[in-house]
């Protein structure tokens, strides 16, 4: 099956993104660095995911989103390796390779596309990811339990032309009351991600290639 897809996209979607302290001015493909796909403006299909990652801040804002997708050069990932080592290359995982065959493919991967659409690494995911990175885990570790947790998708415009097809249609803040149940939430999927790493550890540690192995050096 193939992992990745380049494609000319079509259609308008509804998604979700969360802002620590509002939107101000136009949108712009301007988040910090090291994130899942590199610099961007991020959003995506569940309204709880962003919402935890914006909990912790008292003027946090969730926003709903029509993105026209039409005549935009989209990257499409599928779950599997491709979409792991992207984004160990966009959060600088593969800097002990830089310069060779693996890390030139990421690093160019999405070139002129004007959007990535891939899986979000969730709380649960982001633990089982470090450990690939940290090499405590296998890549056969990782692809089964790619299969058994539900993660959503997310839509991260790359350029100012993706930027300008997105259109804010509702905006709202969160509460104290709602932050408190999304810190808990959180917390929770974050120690079943944990509690879920260990069991893959023990059933793959010596079935599949360490991530040092899959991109040399």
């Amino acid at each position: 099956m193939k992992e990745h897809t380049i494609k000319i996209g079509s259609g308008t979607i509804t998604l979700y993104h969360g802002s620590k302290g509002g939107i101000n001015g136009n949108i712009k493909p301007d988040s910090r660095s090291l994130c899942d796909f590199g610099k961007g403006f991020y959003m995506g299909t569940d309204e709880i995911q962003p919402l935890t990652l914006i909990c912790n801040f008292p003027n946090a804002k969730i926003y709903k989103i029509n993105c026209d997708l039409n005549d935009l050069k989209i990257l499409d990932l599928d779950i599997g390796l491709d979409w792991a080592l992207l984004i160990a290359y966009y959060r600088g995982k593969m800097e002990s390779a830089h310069g060779n065959e693996m890390y030139t493919k990421y690093a160019t991967l999405a070139n002129g596309c004007d959007m990535i659409v891939g899986y979000i690494a969730n709380d649960r995911m982001f633990v089982v990811l470090d450990r690939f990175f940290a090499g405590d885990i296998t890549d056969k570790a990782l692809i089964n339990s790619l299969a058994t947790l539900k993660l959503g998708k997310q839509y991260v415009a790359l350029t100012e032309k993706a930027c300008n097809q997105i259109e804010i249609i509702d905006e709202r803040t969160i509460g104290k009351a709602e932050q408190d149940k999304l810190r808990k939430k959180s917390e929770f999927h974050r120690l079943e991600g944990i509690r879920k790493a260990d069991e893959i550890c023990r059933e793959y540690r010596r079935d599949g290639l360490f991530f040092d192995e899959i991109v040399g050096g």
